[in-house]
């Protein structure tokens, strides 16, 4: 049990900062690139007037290799070079604007500053003047050196409209992210519906697939709506005593639509693992 004390005060500062901002800031610094596709779209693939949906086999060159470029200098973290592509007016769906963003990334890089972004088109379409792309984004980081022993996978959908040259907002569809630290960290197998309806009884487990033996479970299940004033404003971990293999939960949906960000944070030995996913609730 001492080991487990220790390690636990050692890593939950880290996983407070990780709940409120990890997993819908990991995208925003690469989709800026995608504005510039309106520049470089071929003009026999727009119809004035009327929205076109575009293939994604079909994607232009310059499109695809744009996405590759944006991809090499979100891995950079050069926040210089993320916000010049954000109108002033930018709107984020969770309530960001272009100045708590830019906050948020510099917040964000500080703490991981190993990110590796990879992104896949998964449709467009052009809307008068504007241009709307869905993406899919897959983010990988390594332990720090700074010690910050912590590994990341996540994967993020989002939607972002394009106009003059400048992201004007962003919508993150869906998200899930896998934060693990420690030499061991348990393997923890989350389900959680991806969309409930207002008002809706829902169930969620965090699974721990080893088996357990004689080592200590400590964990913790977290429900809050997304706000922006979750991204610089974490909140703190309180890990309990499990007395069996995982987190088995219920929730209810509020009475209102919106997104609300779930996690399961369960430590065990040398190990700690939180996993976070976007739960979207929308109207019966």
């Amino acid at each position: 049990m001492t080991n487990i004390i220790a390690f636990l005060l050692t890593h939950q500062r880290n996983f407070s900062a990780g709940i409120g901002m990890i997993v819908s800031l990991l995208t925003l610094g690469l989709t800026s690139g995608l504005q510039s596709a309106q520049a470089t779209t071929p003009q026999h693939l727009v119809q004035a007037g009327e929205p076109v949906q575009r293939s994604v086999n079909n994607a232009p060159a310059e499109l695809k290799n744009l996405l590759a470029q944006i991809d090499a200098s979100a891995s950079q973290g050069d926040i210089k070079k993320v916000m010049q592509f954000y109108s002033p007016n930018f709107v984020h769906g969770d309530g960001l604007n272009r100045q708590t963003l830019e906050q948020s990334l510099i917040t964000l890089w500080k703490q991981y500053p190993k990110l590796r972004y990879s992104t896949q088109l998964q449709s467009w379409k052009s809307e008068g003047n504007a241009i709307v792309a869905e993406t899919v984004t897959n983010i990988t980081g390594l332990p720090a050196a700074n010690g910050n022993n912590m590994a990341l996978n996540a994967t993020i959908t989002s939607r972002q409209r394009i106009s003059g040259a400048k992201i004007v907002r962003q919508d993150i569809l869906s998200e899930r992210s896998l934060l693990t630290s420690g030499s061991k960290p348990p393997q923890v197998d989350f389900k959680l519906p991806q969309q409930v309806k207002v008002g809706q009884q829902y169930t969620f487990d965090a699974i721990v697939n080893e088996p357990l033996g004689d080592d200590f479970l400590l964990g913790t299940a977290l429900e809050e709506p997304v706000q922006a004033n979750k991204y610089l404003n974490p909140t703190p971990v309180d890990l309990q005593l499990l007395t069996s293999g995982g987190l088995f939960k219920t929730g209810r949906a509020p009475s209102t639509p919106g997104s609300q960000w779930i996690s399961a944070v369960i430590l065990r030995g040398n190990g700690i693992t939180m996993v976070t996913q976007r739960l979207q609730v929308v109207k019966q």
